[in-house]
């Protein structure tokens, strides 16, 4: 996984180290050493990394159910396995979200072909992601799901308005795609045509139909950006309904706001809070 920083334009950060000397690269980082905090795991071996990608490709599933995100059948996140990152792991085909668990998920390579597991693949998930992440090999995970506020947004084909911190996270990192635009993406021209604007930003507002979200970093990441965009074109929806023209972040604000609050390792520290609850309430989701 990567560091914080992660590949939009950059606000230089020189952050103290910490009182025993060790480097922070984030604000959230703790000045006193030896406070329980997340920390990024280093692996031994491909067996644990699959492990850890595995645990929380499943709690992200478990999360969409809890965020009702749940649409039949719709709805996909993807991780790269990594020993064989021309591999994904991905949930199967009509399972509920909140059902998703370890010995159900997939292994498919990008042609659809199911290497691994006994379930279906979405071919939905299969040309959008596959596309991606054919096109973009340092794309690590995707999320794309048919939720109620995304949707509608999208519906507009405008891009976010910069009108909080929140929204800040995605300044200069998401974009409105306007290719197949209300199309079934079953095709494998419908995944290409827009695989190529989806691999350079955080969110993508696909026109007509949803949200998709991408990482460089993480299934924790690409999940926990899903989850704020949603919350995000929720946001906006409720502005525009009050007809009242909103106060806008300046570019200053915005770029500092999504540097500190909205970069790569915010989004995968802000999952650990969603991965822990999920863990302790849900231990089914490890069988």
């Amino acid at each position: 996984m990567l560091d914080e920083h992660d590949h939009h334009d950059s606000v230089a950060i020189d952050l103290p180290n910490d009182d025993s000397g060790r480097r922070r690269t984030s604000i959230y980082q703790p000045e006193q050493a030896g406070l329980i905090f997340p920390e990024i795991p280093e692996f031994a071996n491909h067996a644990e990394a699959r492990d850890y990608r595995k645990k929380h490709l499943v709690a992200a599933c478990r999360a969409f159910a809890m965020h009702g995100f749940d649409y039949g059948f719709a709805g996909h996140l993807t991780i790269r396995d990594p020993e064989h990152p021309e591999l994904y792991w991905t949930n199967p085909m009509c399972v509920h979200f909140s059902q998703v668990n370890m010995s159900n998920l997939i292994l498919a390579d990008h042609d659809g072909r199911v290497v691994e597991g006994r379930y279906a693949i979405n071919r939905a998930g299969f040309v959008l992601h596959a596309a991606v992440h054919d096109e973009y090999p340092e794309v690590m995970a995707m999320c794309h799901a048919h939720t109620t506020y995304g949707t509608a947004w999208c519906a507009t084909g405008r891009p976010l308005d910069m009108i909080s911190q929140d929204a800040a996270a995605f300044y200069n990192s998401h974009a409105v795609i306007g290719a197949s635009a209300g199309a079934v993406a079953v095709e494998k021209n419908s995944g290409l045509s827009v695989a190529q604007q989806i691999g350079r930003n955080r969110g993508v507002l696909h026109q007509n139909h949803g949200l998709l979200t991408c990482s460089h970093h993480s299934i924790d990441d690409a999940a926990f950006w899903f989850i704020a965009l949603e919350r995000a074109c929720k946001q906006q929806l409720m502005v525009e309904a009050t007809g009242i023209k909103p106060q806008l972040l300046s570019e200053k604000t915005a770029r500092y706001s999504r540097e500190h609050v909205g970069s790569d390792y915010i989004g995968w520290l802000h999952f650990q809070t969603i991965y822990n609850h999920i863990a302790a309430t849900q231990p089914d989701m490890f069988a």
